[in-house]
């Protein structure tokens, strides 16, 4: 009888351990293992009209799942718009703005001013960033409604800022290329500028006032905007200001007025520094106390904003009021430029964040609760599949990932997810 109960608590303490294992090693796997992808070919079909998209600056998915493409065609070439004088059967500038649908065909197009970041309502309305917000209607192509923004800044000049007046478009005639590739065409360098001293000292005094009529606290677009979240449960819109190193910035979706905003670690905008010794930094270095450069931010099902400080290789977490709440994600911080868009996984609870890498050609997978990296994806090349200026990222209902590039890259791809 004492042989059989041994044998019998034996028994239940080995299945015991067993069930023990099965649990842990689940749920460590669950935990620690980052979402796998392929490359998808077929995705999308060869543009209609000749175009040849340009670098892509914008990237949504609407309620269809169908995806959104905002694209730069001043970054043709010559020798990419031949066929608009008949010289060559390819290419020609395509608008800046185009839809495609999950099947790869493009579905509309209208050709807005080129900007820098965007997101569509559930009716189809465009919001497109560049020196502010711009609403427009697809369908007409016909600007809505502008948020507020500031004066330009003194010397900044006016010609190349992107959302002004489209450049005048000779038919043939491109410009120096995409922005940050090779040796640009026709050679030569930026102007230095007046070099009269006079002429010098009144720039400055004109931006030393420029700087106090728009201070951190101004409720507007200061500098060019980086991305553009809508939340219209909530009514509101989410806008990255990059002035001051970056603003985030949270207006009405109707009436396009400010509601409130703030800077890193969640400090109010009165509180943000104007002092450039605050946002430097050095890769692998303290984390500096202000964002350093291209914010761009997305929000959770859970009611968190997530602002990724590219500059810094950073996401900093907050509530939708601002609050801070101790999360500091730091990604390869020996590369300057590691944390771009951030797109969330579509499981209910959002386990994972996705960010998109412009500097190591990555789509980073982190486990969305502490920050730490599970994986990444990709490389930089030329290929299917792989990234030459991996700079947007959207995810859709399904959970599949459409990335925009620019660079020598300028196309969008799609990857499926394989489990």
């Amino acid at each position: 009888m004492t042989r059989l109960l041994t044998r019998t608590a034996a028994v239940l303490a080995l299945l015991g351990g067993i069930a023990f294992v099965i649990a842990f090693t689940g749920n460590g796997a669950q935990a620690q293992s980052a979402p796998r992808y392929r490359f998808d070919p077929d995705w999308p079909k060869p543009l209609p009209n000749k175009w040849k998209m340009g670098g892509v600056t914008g990237l949504a998915v609407d309620k269809d799942d169908n995806v959104w493409v905002l694209n730069r065609p001043n970054d043709m070439r010559d020798l990419e718009l031949e066929a608009e004088v008949g010289d060559a059967d390819c290419c020609v500038r395509p608008p800046s703005m185009i839809h495609i649908d999950k099947n790869g065909n493009v579905i509309g197009s209208f050709d807005p001013p080129q900007g820098h970041g965007m997101d569509v309502d559930s009716q189809g309305n465009v919001y497109i960033g560049s020196d502010t917000v711009r609403k427009y209607d697809p369908k007409s192509g016909k600007m809505l409604a502008a948020v507020q923004r500031a004066e330009p800044q003194p010397g900044a000049g006016g010609g190349g800022r992107e959302g002004g007046a489209p450049a005048a478009r000779v038919p043939g005639r491109g410009g120096p290329g995409p922005t940050g590739t090779f040796q640009q065409q026709g050679g030569g360098g930026r102007g230095r500028g007046n070099a009269d001293p006079a002429a010098q000292a009144a720039q400055a005094a004109a931006l030393v006032a420029w700087r106090a009529k728009y201070p951190p606290t101004a409720p507007m677009i200061v500098g060019q905007v980086e991305e553009i979240r809508l939340d219209e449960p909530a009514g509101e819109m989410y806008v990255a200001d990059s002035s001051f190193g970056g603003r985030v910035m949270v207006f009405d979706l109707k009436t396009f007025a400010f509601k409130r905003g703030w800077g890193a670690y969640g400090k109010p905008l009165a509180q943000i520094s104007t002092n450039d010794a605050d946002r430097a930094y050095k890769p692998g270095g303290p984390m500096p106390k202000e964002f350093v450069g291209h914010l761009t931010l997305n929000f959770s099902n859970d009611g968190l904003v997530y602002a990724a400080d590219r500059a810094a290789n950073r996401i900093h977490v907050t509530t939708k009021d601002g609050k801070y709440v101790g999360k500091e994600f730091v990604i390869h911080p020996t590369t300057r430029g590691t944390t771009g868009g951030v797109a969330f996984s579509p499981d209910r609870q959002q386990r994972f964040l996705f960010v998109s890498d412009l500097r190591n050609n990555h789509i980073w997978f982190l486990n969305r609760e502490d920050g730490k990296v599970l994986g990444q994806m990709g490389t930089m090349g030329e290929n299917g599949g792989q990234f030459f200026g991996l700079h947007m990222i959207a995810v859709d209902s399904k959970g599949v990932i459409y990335t925009g590039e620019v660079f020598n890259g300028e196309r969008v791809q799609r990857f499926l997810p394989v489990n």
